[in-house]
């Protein structure tokens, strides 16, 4: 549907009108993800308590990018590690499709990135997750003879999720000979920042927070001392990872898309429990036409 005709739908009838949702997610995340709240009339605050910036240092990553040839397998864990691998590859004046010597992974929309690039992609996994990429690999008969890149962010003033340690441990468990390289930093953003948002939780005004990584709810809840100063807001979490994290971390999740995709799906799970709720089932029109 285009956004003409979507904008002559009153607010009111949108199924997530005057719903306020905070998107805890970095900038680049938070905006593809505001639009989807926004098309089905709910009101996105951002507030990111994470960022990802580039590295201080990039001595160990031009190393690996200048003998990228070596490895059999580059697995991406995000869309963020995509663009700075290819970033960095532009720098150093490494031409793309030198990534075609090697096979592929990533997962969902990151691989469409990739794909969109002119890359080939050997292994997108129908589970949209590092798992799912392990699952893949263990399928090839003589992965364990192999070699993998794994390009991850360098993590800062939060402990790191167990993501990106699972997902290394998983592989190495094949046998593969695995090549762990940081690619970009992910740091805590000053809660001093957002006077007011804090305030805006406190005080009940956020029906619902939305967290897409266990980075993100960490840092969410160093920005607090008392449990009581959220617990009024619903928990969206994008996926199961990110919700067995944040229960982990004494968050009460409410909210989990069992396709964990895209933010669509994200958004379309938030506005299903919005309806549980009100015991309705409004017809989502902020849908129609959207793949």
């Amino acid at each position: 549907m285009s956004n003409e005709i979507k904008y002559l739908i009153p607010s009111k009838e949108l199924p997530l009108f005057g719903k306020r949702i905070l998107i805890t997610a970095p900038r680049n995340y938070a905006q593809r993800l505001s639009q989807q709240i926004i098309d089905r009339g709910g009101l996105p605050i951002l507030m990111p308590t994470i960022e990802t910036c580039w590295l201080n240092n990039y001595n160990e990553l031009d190393s690996y990018l200048q003998q990228i040839g070596r490895f059999s397998w580059i697995a991406f864990t995000s869309r963020n590690g995509i663009e700075a691998f290819l970033q960095r590859m532009q720098v150093l004046a490494i031409p793309r499709n030198t990534l075609n010597k090697s096979n592929l992974c990533a997962v969902g929309k990151d691989a469409e990135l990739l794909l969109d690039l002119g890359l080939k992609v050997s292994i997108i996994p129908c589970e949209p997750s590092p798992q799912g990429i392990v699952d893949e690999l263990a399928k090839i008969t003589d992965i364990h003879q192999q070699s993998i890149l794994v390009p991850v962010p360098e993590v800062v003033g939060i402990p790191e999720p167990n993501i990106v340690p699972n997902f290394i441990a998983s592989l190495k468990q094949l046998g593969m000979k695995v090549t762990r390289v940081p690619a970009y930093m992910t740091r805590c953003l000053d809660k001093n920042l957002y006077e007011i948002e804090l305030n805006l939780i406190s005080t009940g005004k956020i029906d619902v927070i939305a967290f897409r990584s266990r980075a993100e709810v960490a840092a969410f809840l160093s920005m607090f001392e008392e449990q009581k100063d959220y617990e009024d807001c619903l928990i969206a979490c994008f996926g199961p990872y990110t919700a067995n994290n944040a229960k982990r971390l004494g968050l009460n999740v409410s909210i989990v898309p069992e396709d964990y995709s895209s933010f669509a799906e994200f958004v379309r799970a938030i506005r299903r429990e919005g309806e549980r709720e009100r015991g309705g089932d409004k017809e989502d029109k902020g849908d129609k036409g959207e793949k």
